[in-house]
């Protein structure tokens, strides 16, 4: 009997239930002009928009009484 190649790379609809159970979505609407000063201080920084988000609730938590 021969054997079969098994299959080696994982389809997008399986990485994307992983992403969809794994991960929820964080939206806003900033003003144009405040979203590219963030954005030029996250890329400064060489931090993604998720490393912002996670660095500004730690100051935030820090800070609360």
């Amino acid at each position: 009997m021969p054997e079969t190649k098994r299959k080696t790379t994982t389809s997008t609809a399986v990485k994307q239930r992983y992403i969809d159970k794994t991960y929820t979505e964080f939206r806003a609407k900033l003003r144009n002009e405040d979203f590219a000063e963030i954005d030029a201080f996250i890329q400064s920084k060489g931090w993604s928009r998720a490393d912002f988000i996670k660095k500004a609730y730690e100051i935030m938590k820090e800070r609360q009484p």
